[in-house]
């Protein structure tokens, strides 16, 4: 209530000075009627280090914070006494904001119980805070206890080097709409990533607005509709997408007003090109464009993807690339030499922005010239091109504190560093796919047999034996790994991606640990364990399960907890075991379609 107070005390200060405010009930902001004093009042801000919003020509708009005081109070009074020449004395307010009450109308004051859980109830003092958010990280296997394989994901190093600089007031301490004059040093920043990220894509301009790679689809999608519209073509909506696709394109393409019309894979995980150029030519006339993913999700450089491009433009379409994959593209090739009108970029993927516990994310957007004048404008700053859709983001170029993460990356890796990066990425996941290829079928892989900086392993055969993927993921937290992609794209299977940042010798005790569930698998295959009750169904194994007083499994405690020598070194012991996976079946958190669903959708 504190905020309230201040506003209110602010409130009626400016009502004391003669000024009239609009809003009836606030909390903390305030709209101010100012008559023709807004130049001036902005002026006299200005010279003071103030920031208000200035809008209609009438009105100055003015938010108060956790961090306002009783001296911002007399300072912005101050402000607007001047722009009335009045004379101000702060001695003439100090009443105003004794014992203030709130006004909120009844209906708006919350009357049930709040914040009652034993955790917001329990921790006192700074010490005893910080003891309880340590025992919540020990709880999580992360990157700096081992690889994080998440095909899709890109789980790389987050160096300490790129992450100083957001903490810096410089970058941290600035307003979104701050103005441009005093943001100098952001405008030079913005616009030299910009020029990277062209660059690193063969694009001719770049968009920083979109928040998530999701948010990029979108934005990308909305760019190409309204570059038809521009060319009287309103009328072409059909965005073709690979069934091989991750599920938020057609999400994205459906809420940018796009009918979807799935297209078929190969047997060996490559876009079908046949009914790629059968489906353009059907619907020609209404073509928007296609959605295409490179490296394609199952893990391979698809050869003919250049000629997928042509075919597309052929028949008066767009090429999106999903750049979820750019990690095995960056330095060596570009979506704009391979074909592509428009990318996206996780920069909370392949440039190193954190990506784990739902952290801020960017996912800009790179254009050719021809739909550069489509990019996002925002109503507040200027953005975007002359013919720009409207924001799609509440803040012009997105969480742009944390576009210096991936500016420092991009500055200190260079052109050779980024070219070394994706060689290694590459190189990391053919080595993984090598060293586990005799112990699990691998779905696909390119014509020479290898992969792109992923792969997928096929556990579908170990159904036989009773074993599902997910045993093969529980045991995993037996070792200290968080689990592969599990069951996407294709349901029963892992998708393995180590990243560049992983040593040989990490790689190789991942090996080991995936070699080790393999003998463990050939156990139950063999009938030294049944198949309900062995160590793969009942992982993952707990502290409180291994020293309990009754052990009454069929395999020793150690072939529990310590499966190989390298986990007794650094021990992750799980929180929980099994969770009720049937349970969860039938009460879903997330009412995501897959590609699959969209089939039927063909018009």
């Amino acid at each position: 209530m504190r905020i309230h107070a201040l506003t209110k005390w602010l409130h009626l200060g400016l009502q004391k000075l003669g000024y009239k405010q609009f809003n009836l009930y606030y909390f903390d902001t305030l709209k101010v009627y100012v008559e023709d004093l807004q130049t001036k009042i902005e002026e006299i801000a200005i010279s003071a280090k103030r920031n208000f919003r200035y809008y209609d020509e009438y009105f100055v708009g003015i938010s108060l914070d956790e961090t306002s005081t009783e001296n911002d109070i007399y300072q912005i009074l101050e402000i607007f006494a001047k722009a009335k020449s009045k004379a101000f004395d702060k001695n003439d307010f100090k009443s105003l904001g004794e014992n203030l009450q709130s006004d909120f109308p009844q209906e708006l004051i919350r009357k049930s119980t709040y914040l009652q859980h034993e955790v917001f109830n329990s921790y006192h003092t700074e010490h005893e805070m910080l003891r309880y958010l340590k025992r919540q990280e020990n709880k999580d296997i992360s990157m700096v206890h081992s690889m994080i394989p998440l095909g899709s994901c890109t789980m790389k190093l987050n160096a300490t080097a790129e992450m100083v600089p957001v903490t810096w007031p410089e970058l941290a301490s600035i307003h979104p709409f701050a103005p441009i004059s005093q943001a100098k040093g952001y405008q030079e920043m913005i616009k030299h990533l910009s020029e990277m990220l062209c660059e690193v894509t063969g694009f001719d301009a770049v968009s920083l607005q979109p928040n998530s790679g999701a948010q990029g689809e979108y934005a990308g999608l909305m760019v190409i509709r309204a570059f038809h519209q521009n060319n009287n073509e309103a009328n072409r909506n059909i965005i073709l997408i690979p069934s091989s696709a991750h599920g938020t394109n057609p999400a994205s393409a459906i809420m940018a007003g796009m009918k979807v019309v799935v297209t078929r894979c190969d047997e060996n995980g490559n876009v079908d090109i046949n009914d790629i150029r059968e489906k353009s030519e059907l619907y020609s006339k209404d073509l928007a464009g296609l959605m295409v993913t490179y490296p394609s999700t199952h893990g391979v450089f698809e050869d003919n993807i250049q000629d997928i491009c042509a075919i597309i433009h052929k028949n008066g379409g767009q090429v999106y690339m999903d750049g979820a994959n750019m990690n095995a593209q960056v330095a060596l090739t570009s979506p704009a030499n391979i074909g592509a009108d428009v990318c996206h970029l996780n920069l909370h993927k392949t440039f190193c922005i954190p990506h784990g516990g739902g952290g801020p994310g960017m996912g800009p957007i790179g254009v050719k010239k021809h739909l550069a004048p489509f990019l996002p404008g925002h109503p507040i700053v200027k953005t975007g091109g002359e013919k720009a859709i409207k924001a799609i983001s509440a803040a012009p170029y997105g969480s742009a504190s944390i576009l210096a993460i991936s500016y420092a990356y991009i500055s200190m890796m260079g052109a050779e560093g980024l070219e070394l990066s994706t060689s290694y990425a590459i190189l990391n996941a053919n080595y993984i796919k090598i060293q586990l290829e005799n112990a699990y079928p691998i779905l696909y892989s390119g014509p020479n047999g290898t992969c792109a900086h992923e792969f997928i392993i096929d556990c579908r055969s170990f159904k036989e034996f009773g074993i599902e993927v997910e045993d093969i993921a529980k045991r995993l937290m037996d070792f200290g790994y968080h689990a592969p992609t599990v069951s996407f794209p294709v349901p029963g299977t892992m998708m393995i991606e180590p990243t560049e940042s992983e040593s040989k010798r990490e790689l190789d005790i991942f090996c080991s640990a995936m070699l080790c569930i393999r003998e463990e698998i050939k156990e139950i295959e063999t009938g030294i364990y049944e198949k309900t009750n062995n160590v793969l169904k009942n992982a993952p194994h707990t502290a409180e399960t291994v020293i309990a007083d009754v052990w009454d499994r069929p395999y020793s405690r150690e072939k529990a907890a310590f499966p190989l020598d390298f986990v007794k070194k650094a021990k992750v012991w799980p929180t929980v075991s099994r969770v009720d996976n049937a349970y969860g079946d039938r009460n879903l958190v997330c009412s995501c379609e897959p590609i699959s669903s969209y089939q039927e959708a063909e018009v």
